[in-house]
């Protein structure tokens, strides 16, 4: 059976499996890695890994879709370990991830899982880390878990040889091809002419990932965990309207109110993991970014400060976000909405996992509501509207968790040291205990803060008087002015409205002789006014004709100026070529005296006559 034909049969016979407990893989399994994933806290099995270890350990090839979060690398990982042989120092198994934090994360994984395995040796390899040091930690490497650039860059080399390669896994598939790694896959995949078995990890199944399953797998079977399985129904989905500009102050407002132990907050880009990064900082809080731009070091030890708790806020953008595989992540901030749906479940896929529940919230303005309804639409789950804790409800959280705190610390520490300190202060200052203590308490939880307001939409309203206007809000009808009845209505409404004013003009005489004198006054006041704008554009054109010939005289003034300097520059010329040298400008300026020529023009007339004679 080929491979289309194996992908309709199964999607035909889609099965949604039911957590089943570990028990049930156990007999398939070898009692070192049993030990250790009963260490590592697993008691159920999640749908992909139910479905994908047994046919994993059988020796067949699969293509297993499934959202991120739903413990993919267990259920590559089992199968893969149980494969490799211990004794034989060579490569046996290479791992393709799409970024350098899932390829340590992965290799974490997986030395955890043959963590009794002894001689069992893992290595990531990634861009960004010298390749020197790489090369000489490959000796003696059974498992390589690397990103398609650098295993590439060490087959050009020849530092990784592929002739004992038994199984080859690629992992986040669809995201490796949105990042261009395509070529590097299929070139991987193409040098391996042993026999080797490929297992295949997807979100989605666009048609490259179907030609490359057709062209280097053989008789794939497609294990699809069911859409409602990818909504990841453990994580409390929720959103808020805020103002883009209030979205700084509502995330100081969750992580106050929710106080969670580990918080991811997600990005569209770069520049903002780094302001969101430095105002957390500057509010108290252990917050680190994690994008693109910076250094592998630098997001080593991100990452590493996350994961040991030193650093319990991690912002990160979603490609980074491919590498983050910690648990006991209690919240996901979506500071931006996701330019992609798909990204959406990747990002809330970080918390509830291991069948621990988590939180998800999402930021997004009165303009940007489109898109939760597409998540909802596209993801078939629910994202439930809720407004940001009030002021006085967070000042109650932070004082509720700071008494809590200090009564756990009263029931497990001696504190008579510290009552002999209060009751020194409470003779010294003559206070009740009650204010001592409610002054501490303010010192610690700090100031209620300010109310953050809902962005809502703003609806235009119709000019009134048109489309009905007044007559239609006194008929009953004030929706911008129009009739709910349709057109035909407003034109009816119209007609009844101007019946209904005839008809009060007709039955009212004094109302007429009101209408009558007014309209006797207004014509008055038309005629005054007109009278009154003939005197004054009298006026204007009177003041027109005045400007008119003073600017006749100006400009018949200048024109002779202008002569005189040109006659007075050509006779110049003439003396000079005739070798006089005369004083022209005393001559000059004894004309424009005589000719009454002001004095504030002298200096000018000096500097144009200046210019010609240079």
């Amino acid at each position: 059976m080929d491979f289309t034909e194996q992908t309709v049969s199964l999607e035909e016979n889609e099965v949604v499996a039911d957590s089943a407990s570990v028990e049930t893989i156990e007999p398939l399994l070898d009692n070192r890695i049993i030990r250790a994933i009963h260490e590592m806290g697993f008691e159920k099995l999640s749908p992909i890994q139910e479905l994908a270890i047994p046919k994993l350990l059988e020796g067949k090839d699969i293509i297993g879709q499934a959202q991120t979060g739903t413990g993919k690398t267990a259920a590559f990982g089992i199968p893969l370990l149980s494969r490799v042989n211990p004794e034989l120092r060579k490569l046996q198994a290479i791992v393709l991830c799409p970024t350098r934090e899932l390829a340590i994360q992965a290799a974490e994984e997986l030395r955890k899982i043959a963590k009794y395995m002894q001689g069992i040796k893992v290595l990531p390899v990634y861009g960004g880390q010298e390749i020197g040091k790489q090369i000489m930690g490959l000796r003696g490497v059974q498992i390589i878990v690397g990103t398609p650039g650098r295993v590439m860059d060490h087959m050009r080399r020849h530092t990784i040889k592929l002739g004992d390669v038994r199984m080859v896994v690629l992992d986040e598939a669809d995201e490796m091809l949105n990042m261009g790694f395509r070529e590097d896959m299929e070139l991987i995949l193409g040098q391996m002419e042993n026999e080797h078995q490929t297992a295949l990890f997807s979100a989605t199944m666009p048609k490259p990932i179907l030609d490359i399953t057709d062209r280097f797998q053989k008789d794939a079977e497609l294990i699809k965990v069911a859409a409602k399985e990818l909504t990841i129904p453990l994580v409390s989905q929720k959103y808020y309207k805020i103002k883009r500009e209030d979205k700084d102050a509502a995330t100081v407002r969750l992580l106050e109110y929710y106080q969670p132990k580990l918080c991811l907050i997600f990005c569209n880009t770069k520049v903002k993991v780094d302001e969101v990064a430095e105002m957390l900082k500057k509010q108290g809080y252990q917050a680190e970014g994690l994008h693109g731009d910076m250094s592998q070091h630098q997001r080593d030890v991100a990452m590493n400060r996350f994961r040991n708790g030193s650093t319990n806020i991690l912002i990160a953008t979603d490609v980074a976000a491919r590498g983050i595989d910690v648990d006991n992540v209690e919240a996901v901030i979506n500071y931006d909405v996701p330019q992609d749906i798909e990204y959406y479940v990747h990002r809330i896929g970080r918390t509830g996992r291991a069948g621990k529940s988590g939180r998800s919230f999402t930021f997004v303005t009165a303009k940007e509501i489109f898109r939760i309804r597409e998540i909802e639409r596209t993801c078939r789950t629910t994202v439930e509207e809720k407004k940001l804790p009030g002021a006085a409800k967070v000042l109650k959280a932070k004082a509720d968790k700071y008494l809590n705190s200090a009564w756990e610390l009263h029931e497990h520490e001696d504190i008579e040291l510290m009552k002999a300190y209060l009751q020194r202060k409470m003779k010294e200052e003559e206070c009740d205990i009650l204010d001592l203590a409610a002054a501490m308490l303010k010192l610690e939880v700090g100031d209620r803060g300010e109310e953050i307001a809902e962005d809502k939409p703003v609806r235009r309203e119709a000019p009134r008087g048109r489309r009905g206007g007044r007559g239609f809000e006194e008929h009953g009808d004030s929706r911008r002015g129009r009739d709910f009845r349709g057109r035909e209505g407003r034109g009816e409404g119209r007609r009844e409205f101007g019946r209904e004013n005839r008809r009060d003009g007709r039955g009212d005489g004094k109302d007429f002789e009101k209408r009558e004198d007014g309209r006797r006054g207004g014509r008055d006041f038309e005629k005054r006014e007109e009278g009154r704008g003939g005197r004054r554009d009298l006026e204007k054109r009177e003041d027109g004709r005045r400007n008119g010939r003073d600017f006749e005289k100006r400009e018949e003034r200048r024109h002779q100026d202008q002569e005189t300097t040109r006659s007075y520059a050509r006779e110049n010329r003439r003396d000079n070529k005739d070798g006089k040298k005369e004083n022209r400008w005393e001559k000059y300026m004894k004309d424009v005296r005589q000719n009454g020529e002001p004095k504030r023009n002298i200096k000018t007339r000096k500097m144009n006559w200046t210019k010609k004679e240079d």
